[in-house]
């Protein structure tokens, strides 16, 4: 048994079968956030693996070009404390410089592994806040690259995990506040 299962707002949260007394909500367990876009990207999304393209400004689903500016898809794994192997997932955008970028589409083309690049959080996150300085790592074959945070707290959260109740901040300031629904 992990150590959430003693808090009843965990078992709510990860039982398909609960709905909320507000409006009969469902829940079943994490959910990860993800952005469609890097916060500039001035036009609007795609649909499923459409590519929007307007002048020098590009996006796929794990590509981006803003002017002069590259921007690659990452994750960024987050365990949860006192939940076994649960991991809440990030998959946010980062800018990197333009070699490093066509270093990344070399290494799909190729087929050998990313080595990996300096980076910069292109989306604000929620609880973490914006421009956060670190490290693409480079993937499995086929993996989107891992953002390593540079320090501060998504650097700790990264190390040590988050707790429960971290998690249902992050959800609050993404505009999901589920702690009502969850109860004591």
């Amino acid at each position: 048994m992990n150590l959430l299962q003693l808090d009843a707002r965990w078992r709510r949260f990860t039982d398909p079968d609960f709905r909320s007394p507000i409006d009969g909500r469902g829940f079943s367990g994490l959910y990860d956030l993800g952005f469609e876009a890097p916060d500039d990207w001035p036009h609007a999304t795609p649909e499923g693996d459409a590519v929007v393209e307007v002048g020098q400004h590009r996006l796929a689903s794990e590509l981006c070009r803003i002017g002069e500016h590259r921007y690659l898809r990452c994750v960024i794994p987050l365990a949860l404390r006192g939940a076994g192997d649960e991991v809440f997932w990030f998959a946010p955008w980062a800018e990197v410089a333009s070699a490093d970028f066509y270093a990344f589409l070399d290494s799909l083309d190729s087929g050998a592994p990313f080595a990996g690049c300096t980076a910069r959080l292109a989306n604000a996150l929620p609880g973490f806040g914006d421009a956060l300085e670190g490290r693409l790592l480079g993937g499995e074959d086929g993996e989107r690259p891992r953002f390593q945070p540079d320090g501060g707290p998504l650097a700790e959260a990264v190390a040590e995990g988050l707790s429960f109740d971290t998690l249902l901040d992050i959800y609050a300031a993404a505009g999901d506040d589920i702690r009502p629904h969850l109860g004591r």
